[in-house]
């Protein structure tokens, strides 16, 4: 079987007896960074008992039909990352789809993880989230992905890099408007853990402030949009409507979901939903 694996996203301690014994019995043990591998085995007190290889963005398009060999003769993959949950903007997705394919069992150790862990902490609403990992580095693209983000009424979730942090609050604070919430959670779990709330302006204050700039992973969690109901016609409001549906509400469950979203007369929001 493939197993995905939880690693730690700071504390070692936080490891699960459940990845300790499949570092002790997995057969190859496919690795994003073999050196980090090592410490986290030493700190745990783990012996990796199979052949340990790398697996990481350069090489996984390469070593995936290798991997998945092993697993069609019967071996044990165990996949792990540097920190967190393998597929979630780490390796892991091409594995896994060539091991569906290959007709072969995927399972998951579970874990920490960043995504969820900053979502927790941060004061916003988690009842509905999406993940936006890594914005792009183009200033032009990544604009035009905010831009695209500008209406989304769930709370988002992004990685980013500590000398990149600014420059993305400022361009999500241009494409979501200053006062949007929002927090910065940098080194979660680890000793200098660090979380700042406000508005998307008074973070990019936030960062100005900081002697050394900011450090460490960081992980940015922004508000959804708030729809006024002046901003919505009857397109806006079927179009919400179809959204919720296709979450898998019925279109009572939909109409009144967006009604509570919008704060839009549930009159309006039926007439509009069932409008030609």
């Amino acid at each position: 079987m493939l197993i995905l694996a939880a690693t730690p996203i700071g504390r070692a301690d936080d490891a699960s007896p459940r990845l300790v014994a499949a570092l002790g019995s997995a057969d190859v043990v496919a690795a994003e960074d073999t050196r980090r591998l090592r410490r986290l085995a030493a700190d745990l007190g783990a012996t990796v008992g199979g052949r340990i290889v790398s697996y990481f963005e350069g090489n996984e398009r390469e070593r995936t039909p290798e991997l998945v060999e092993h697993l069609q003769d019967g071996l044990d993959v165990l996949l792990v990352t540097d920190a967190g949950m393998p597929s979630v903007s780490d390796p892991g997705y091409r594995l896994v789809v060539a091991a569906l394919e290959a007709d072969v069992d995927v399972h998951a150790i579970p874990g920490p993880s960043a995504v969820l862990t900053a979502l927790a902490v941060s004061g916003l609403p988690v009842d509905r989230f999406c993940f936006e990992g890594f914005p792009p580095r183009k200033a032009g693209e990544r604009d035009r992905a905010f831009a695209a983000l500008s209406t989304e009424p769930r709370t988002m979730v992004f990685f980013e890099s500590p000398h990149r942090t600014r420059a993305t609050l400022a361009a999500l604070a241009s494409a979501l408007g200053d006062d949007r919430p929002a927090a910065v959670c940098r080194e979660l779990t680890k000793t200098y853990e660090e979380v700042a709330r406000g508005t998307l302006a008074e973070l990019v204050a936030w960062v100005d402030e900081q002697e050394h700039g900011v450090r460490g992973e960081v992980t940015l969690v922004v508000a959804g949009h708030v729809a006024v109901a002046a901003d919505l016609d009857d397109d806006a409001l079927r179009s919400l409507v179809a959204a919720a549906e296709s979450t898998g509400l019925s279109r009572k469950d939909a109409v009144a979901q967006v009604v509570a979203d919008t704060g839009v007369r549930k009159r309006v929001v039926y007439d509009a939903a069932h409008a030609r």
